[in-house]
């Protein structure tokens, strides 16, 4: 992490140099998304350490832990859930931390990242009900192959 914070700090100095305003004016949007992104970022945080706080780590841990079931159940969460990377991997290092499975988080991520069961009606409209379905099928399909093969090699 130490290395990359100081490479964009040089890379940042260096465009400064090249060229002072277009930088600061990249700087000032890079900040205004942020701040448009804290809120959910913080709600979605919140959310889960409440969440961790209240469900016991054994529960937790049986819950998440392996298993056919478990297992399902993430490709079925993450492909109805809405929710940036950005998130979803800091949330999944929480899960790991509290016992969840790799063959579980593989699931959980892959099935969020590819499938698209909330904005499918939008998918639809965009590229139409077909392609729409067929593409959400071979995605989950997809992730479940993903899952599966992550599983094997990192267990």
């Amino acid at each position: 992490m130490t290395v990359l914070l100081a490479f964009t700090g040089f890379v940042l100095v260096v465009s400064l140099i090249v060229d002072r305003r277009r930088t600061l004016v990249g700087v000032v949007k890079a900040v205004r998304m942020f701040l448009s992104l804290l809120p959910m970022l913080v709600g979605v945080l919140a959310a889960v350490s409440l969440l961790l706080a209240a469900v016991p780590p054994d529960l937790l841990q049986r819950a998440l832990g392996g298993g056919l079931l478990s297992f399902v159940a993430a490709l079925f969460v993450g492909s109805v859930t809405l929710m940036p990377g950005f998130i979803a991997y800091p949330l999944a290092g929480v899960l790991k931390d509290n016992g969840a499975s790799v063959a579980v988080l593989a699931a959980f991520i892959t099935t969020l990242m590819m499938v698209g069961v909330v904005t499918l009606p939008l998918e639809i409209r965009m590229l139409g009900r077909r392609v729409a379905l067929l593409r959400n099928a071979l995605a989950f399909a997809g992730a479940v192959v993903v899952a599966v093969v992550m599983a094997l090699i990192l267990t």
